[in-house]
């Protein structure tokens, strides 16, 4: 269709005052009423466009139109574009960041590799040491070989070639020409001659910095830039090595505090650890363990201020807790032996949140107050620790609300109070704090930490205290078909992982604490409480909810305190 048109006097103004109306004179096809209906909407359809834009004349408007819906609606990302992801140093180990809108990568010096060059790379993948360990370097080619017992560098091969022996020792070559046997001087002992009469370690040896490297069970240590520690807490490349003594090297160390050096071995084609053949320097002494602690008032008012906070290599998934790491832990055990399902010992753990007061779950206690015992600072069951406490329970204290249904515990906390000796209870030291009481919630994805004597991947308990870190897994994520199908209510909460087997907390870890961290203080956020086995897929452990009990709990102390016994 084809349209005349015609518009009157001039052609189109930019002022409204001297707008022309535009008169359709003719159009093909179209009727003389038709064409007359055609002008007559485009002149109203002029009219009100032009009611509704300003004119494009002023220089002020068209600015003020271009900030309102250029930047602010076409293209908010620029104004947000500030974001700097590398400037919070995400690189470790001299990893150097490059940025990408708002991700980044980094790139890894040798042999470090990750997202954030946080793992070390395994550069002895490609090398054969023959009867030998490859050890990972920092400078090329990345490793190097280090020789069993007899046998020597450079091809692990030969013995007495050079002399391994240390310290004037004679290296005396055996009938089989591979083996020898180092004759060592006066004073000087170890297979290679290695220790002098003066290499001993003081108190538990955390500063030990000699040169044994054989374990009382006579293997030798490895290196501790061994490639097969990669996946151990404690190597070469861990942070602070150097201030604990690591390096490359195999010698016996002490970095977790325990009760003296020990080192890894290698046995059976299995990581161990064991304690080293390292002498104390002062002469052995017997000393009376105590069976109560010295009398003070009360402890200080801090609280959640572990010793030390490194751990080693197993809770399912977890490591040998360093000495002083869960200070507040506790022992729940039974004085005697009940039955198969309840014999003497430690049945459950707990946590000390005041001197006199232990928090733990309400579906450990089935016995009575005088039946069980309490034991603070403790880190292996197995024997006396000269800096364990040990307390009677004066008192059990269940959550009134507390129900089992379909296998599941409700309201699942409780409180024990202990009987003070001579006038007081817990005293604080380097083994026994209190752990705080949550002020606020923790965001999911937070990483935390479980610890207790719980089940390990062998299906056995652990009679040394094991750690683990887990994350917080949202309610909703928790509640799926797949994980517990909405049987985790608000009084619980779920952490672990939910997309492989990782760290769980098992049966003898049940009333022990999820530990959070927040401005270097750690908080009892959650309690062992139940779960679907141990370190399952879309099963993770099930706490109770501390936040949710709060004033319970604050409300259950003062009274009892303020109570006549």
């Amino acid at each position: 269709m084809i349209c005349v048109f015609h518009v009157g006097g001039s052609s189109f103004s930019s002022q409204h005052s001297t707008e022309k109306p535009v008169v359709v004179t003719h159009c093909a096809g179209l009727s003389h009423q038709q064409s007359f209906l055609y002008s007559f909407l485009f002149n109203k359809s002029y009219f009100l466009f032009s009611l509704s834009f300003p004119p494009i004349t002023s220089q002020d408007w068209a600015d003020d139109y271009y900030y309102e819906y250029s930047e602010e609606y076409l293209q908010p990302e620029q104004n947000n574009a500030t974001y700097d992801p590398c400037q919070s140093k995400p690189c470790k180990n001299g990893g150097v960041c490059e940025q990408h809108k708002e991700s980044y990568t980094c790139h890894c010096p040798m042999p470090y590799t990750g997202t954030k060059c946080e793992k070390v790379k395994n550069t002895c993948q490609k090398t054969s040491c023959n009867r030998g360990d490859c050890l990972i370097t920092l400078t090329p080619p990345y490793y190097q070989c280090s020789c069993r017992h007899p046998y020597k560098l450079p091809s692990c091969i030969r013995a007495c070639s050079p002399s391994p022996c240390k310290n004037g020792g004679v290296c005396l070559r055996n009938r089989i020409r591979s083996k020898f046997t180092c004759q060592c001087p006066e004073s000087f002992r170890g297979r290679y001659c290695e220790t002098g009469p003066e290499d001993c370690y003081e108190q538990d040896g955390l500063k030990y910095r000699g040169k044994v490297s054989q374990t009382v069970q006579q293997k030798t240590c490895l290196h501790w830039n061994s490639h097969l520690l990669l996946g151990h807490s404690f190597n070469a490349f861990m942070e602070d090595a150097e201030n604990h003594g690591l390096g490359s090297h195999n010698f016996c160390r002490n970095p977790d505090g325990d009760e003296k050096p020990w080192c890894f071995v290698h046995v059976n084609k299995k990581v161990k650890w064991d304690f080293c053949e390292v002498s104390s320097c002062s002469s052995p002494t017997t000393t009376a363990v105590p069976t109560e602690p010295p009398a003070v008032s009360k402890m200080p008012g801090t609280c959640g201020q572990p010793e030390r906070v490194r751990t080693v290599q197993r809770i399912y998934g977890g490591s040998k807790a360093a000495a002083g790491k869960h200070p507040w832990q506790a022992s729940l055990q039974n004085k005697v032996w009940f039955n198969l399902f309840m014999p003497r010992g430690h049945f459950c753990g707990g946590v000390l949140i005041e001197p006199c007061w232990v928090l733990t779950a309400a579906h450990c206690l089935g016995i009575a107050a005088p039946q069980m015992e309490v034991f603070l600072g403790k880190q292996h069951l197995g024997r006396r620790e000269s800096h364990e406490q040990r307390f009677d329970v004066e008192k059990i204290i269940v959550h009134g609300r507390y129900e089992e249904r379909h296998e599941i515990p409700y309201n699942d906390i409780a409180l024990l109070k202990l009987k003070p000796i001579d006038g007081h209870c817990a005293v604080e030291t380097k083994y026994v704090k209190t752990e705080c009481l949550p002020d606020s919630a923790f965001p999911d994805g937070t990483e935390c930490y479980i610890s207790g004597w719980g089940a390990t991947e062998t299906g056995d308990e652990s009679r040394q205290l094991l750690d683990a870190r887990v994350k917080l897994i949202s309610q909703t994520q928790c509640n799926t078909r797949r994980a517990y199908n909405n049987d985790v209510d608000e009084n619980m909460l779920c952490a672990g992982n939910l997309q492989s087997r990782g760290a769980d907390t098992c049966q003898g870890d049940s009333g022990g604490p999820l530990t959070c961290i927040k401005n270097g203080s750690y908080y009892i956020y959650g309690i062992v409480s139940w779960g679907d086995l141990c370190g399952l897929r879309f099963k993770p452990g099930v706490y109770t909810r501390v936040t949710r009990f709060l004033n319970w709990i604050r409300t259950v102390i003062k009274r009892e305190s303020y109570s006549p016994r």
